[in-house]
C-alpha cells in the first residue's frame, strides 16, 4: 500500500487543527471520504438528479442505473448470492431494527430465547430488549472472557434449542475483538436459530463473504467505509426476506394499492419504502470501488501493523490501561490512569489529534470493564506510523499535564 498516495485522495486530512497537522484517529466513529466518493455524490446531484425506477426519461434512467448498479457492487463486495438480498437502509441501526421488528416480533413468543453478548453496541442490544418485552422471549448473554473475547464452549452452553435469534457484532467497536462469526453461526443453525451479524466494524476493515459465514442477516453502514452518511445495507438470505413483512409503508415498496388492502413489490424493493437514498447508495458504490482498488487484504494487513506498533508504544507509558484482547482489529481503547477520558481527548485535540472519548454506545460493556468511560484511537487505511508517534507524544503531554494523578 502506498499510504502517501492514499492520503492525498482525502482532502480533509490536508488541514491543521489547533495549529498542528490533523491526525485523525476516529475512523471507528466515521471514516473520512476520498475525492472519488465526494465527486460521485456531487455528480449525481449536478448531472443525474432524478427519482429512480418510476421515470422513463433519460435522467431517471441514468439515476436508476447508478442506484441499482451500486446494489450489484455491494452484492459482489460481500459475495451475496443475489441482488435481491441487498437492501439499502439508513445504516446498521435501521437494518438491525428492521430484522428485530419484522422477523423478531413475528417469529418469537414467550419462552423463546434471543442470544447476544455484553460487548454489543446499543443498536444491537436495545432492539432485542424491546422484542423480548413485547413477545415474552428471554434475552441471554454469552459471557465474556477476562480479555473481552468469547469462547465457542460458552456459545454452545448459552445457545439452546429454545434460541430463535443469535445477534452478534463481527468486531467490537470498543475492544477490537474479532468474533468467530462463522463458528457461532454454525452453532446457531444446529439449534434452529437464525444469525444476525452487526458488521459495522467488520466490512470496512476486512474481506467479508456472507455465503462463507453462512449468516442469515448482515448489517453495515457506508459512512464507516469511506462512503456517505445516512446509508447502509441489510443483507438477508432471500428465503427469509421473502417471508418477512416490510416495516415502512408508502410509495416505491407497493405493487398494488386498493381502498382496503395493498400488496408489496418483490425483493429488495418491498423494504425500501419512499424515495430511496439514491445519492448515498451511489456514494457507497464509489466507496466500494475505492476500497477494492486498494484491496481489503492489504487494508487489513496495514491496520494490523499500525495497531501492533501502537500497542507496543502505549505499553511504555506508565499508568495507561489498554482494554481488549491481544489479537485485535485496528483500534485501541484505553484510559490514562485516573484522568477522565474526555480530559485526555481534550489535550490530544489541542495537539491536532482526534480520538473518541465516552461510553462508545456500549454502557453494559463499560460496566463490565468497571469504568464509566474510555478513550479510543481507531486506525484506517490513511493512517501512518507518524500518526501513531504523534498520538504517543500527545499522550505523554497529557500525562505531564495531569502529573498529579500519577
Amino acid at each position: 500500500m502506498d499510504v502517501k498516495a492514499i492520503r492525498s485522495q482525502f482532502p480533509i486530512l490536508d488541514q491543521s487543527v489547533n495549529g498542528s497537522p490533523l491526525v485523525y484517529l476516529d475512523s471507528a466513529a466515521t471514516s473520512q471520504k476520498p475525492t472519488s466518493v465526494i465527486e460521485a455524490v456531487n455528480a449525481y446531484y449536478r448531472i443525474d438528479n432524478s427519482n429512480v425506477h418510476r421515470g422513463v426519461h433519460t435522467l431517471g434512467t441514468r439515476a436508476t442505473d447508478k442506484y441499482e448498479g451500486a446494489r450489484e457492487k455491494v452484492r459482489q463486495f460481500i459475495n451475496a448470492n443475489k441482488t435481491e438480498e441487498v437492501i439499502f437502509m439508513r445504516g446498521t441501526t435501521t437494518a438491525i431494527n428492521t430484522v428485530a421488528s419484522s422477523y423478531g416480533l413475528t417469529n418469537l413468543s414467550k419462552g423463546d430465547e434471543i442470544v447476544i453478548t455484553q460487548m454489543e453496541h446499543h443498536s444491537n442490544i436495545i432492539p432485542w430488549q424491546q422484542v423480548a418485552k413485547i413477545t415474552g422471549a428471554n434475552l441471554k448473554y454469552i459471557p465474556l472472557q477476562p480479555d473481552g473475547t468469547i469462547t465457542l464452549e460458552d456459545a454452545r452452553n448459552t445457545i439452546t434449542d429454545n434460541t430463535k435469534i443469535v445477534a452478534m457484532m463481527h468486531v467490537s467497536n470498543v475492544l477490537g475483538t474479532i468474533n468467530p462469526i462463522k463458528e457461532v453461526t454454525k452453532i446457531a443453525h444446529e439449534n434452529g436459530a437464525v444469525m444476525l451479524v452487526d458488521g459495522a466494524q467488520g466490512v470496512p476493515h476486512m474481506k467479508v463473504d456472507v455465503q462463507d459465514l453462512d449468516c442469515d442477516f448482515y448489517a453495515f453502514s457506508a459512512h464507516k467505509m469511506c462512503g456517505p452518511t445516512g446509508v447502509g445495507v441489510l443483507y438477508g438470505k432471500k428465503q427469509l426476506l421473502e417471508k418477512m413483512e416490510p416495516v415502512e409503508f408508502g410509495g416505491e415498496m407497493i405493487d398494488f394499492v386498493d381502498l382496503y388492502d395493498s400488496t408489496w413489490k418483490e425483493l429488495p424493493w418491498k423494504f425500501e419504502g419512499g424515495t430511496p437514498i439514491i445519492a448515498g447508495a451511489i456514494g457507497l458504490g464509489a466507496a466500494i470501488d475505492f476500497l477494492q482498488d486498494i484491496g481489503m487484504d492489504e487494508i487489513t494487513a496495514h491496520e494490523t501493523k499500525l495497531v501492533d506498533y501502537a500497542v507496543n508504544q502505549l505499553q511504555t507509558i506508565d499508568g495507561l490501561a489498554i482494554y481488549g484482547p491481544e489479537k485485535r482489529a485496528g483500534l485501541i481503547t484505553f484510559n490514562l490512569a485516573d484522568v477522565h477520558p474526555h480530559d485526555t481527548a481534550t489535550v490530544l485535540d489541542a495537539e491536532g489529534i482526534a480520538v473518541r472519548a465516552g461510553h462508545h454506545c456500549a454502557q453494559p460493556l463499560m460496566k463490565w470493564l468497571n469504568v464509566t468511560a474510555t478513550a479510543r484511537a481507531s486506525f484506517y487505511l490513511y493512517n501512518t506510523t507518524d500518526d501513531v508517534d504523534r498520538f504517543i507524544t500527545g499522550l505523554n503531554k497529557a500525562k505531564e499535564f495531569f502529573g498529579d494523578v500519577f
